[in-house]
């Protein structure tokens, strides 16, 4: 068995875990909220208004309706984040980005020649990135 059908069987064990189910289920409930998909739209369009205003010149910028849109923009965030679905959505994202997280960890530390058996599947909280300078994984 080579490397890139393990890896096929990673992506189907993935996808058999109930945090991707979670996920996939949440993304889907907030693609058909019609009134959630109207707040992301509002947003987005109060968002590139922001960056039009901000992206002018500093002495063209009108600064009143930079701070008018900027707290739009806040409360239109707000009303999405407010919203159940999206509520339901950023738990089960995070799960999801949890479990790609740790798989991501076990990757590396096997590439750097650790047992993948035995090594961490989280990085440790005073860890730098840099092998180099590292004491060792504990």
């Amino acid at each position: 068995m080579d490397v890139i059908e393990i890896t096929r069987q990673l992506g189907k064990a993935i996808q058999a875990d109930e945090r991707y189910i979670d996920y996939v289920n949440a993304k889907s409930r907030n693609d058909e909220d019609k009134e959630l998909q109207e707040l992301i739209g509002e947003f987005n369009l109060i968002r590139q208004n922001v960056a039009f205003e901000s992206g002018k010149p500093e002495e063209e910028q009108d600064k009143e309706k930079l701070a008018e849109l900027n707290n739009k923009m806040r409360t239109a965030y707000d009303a999405v984040m407010a919203n159940e679905n999206m509520a339901l959505f950023t738990v089960a994202k995070q799960g999801m980005d949890a479990l790609m997280n740790q798989i991501n960890t076990i990757l590396t530390y096997s590439m750097e020649g650790m047992d993948p058996e035995t090594c961490p599947s989280e990085i440790a909280a005073d860890c730098s990135g840099s092998c180099s300078t590292c004491g060792g994984c504990g």
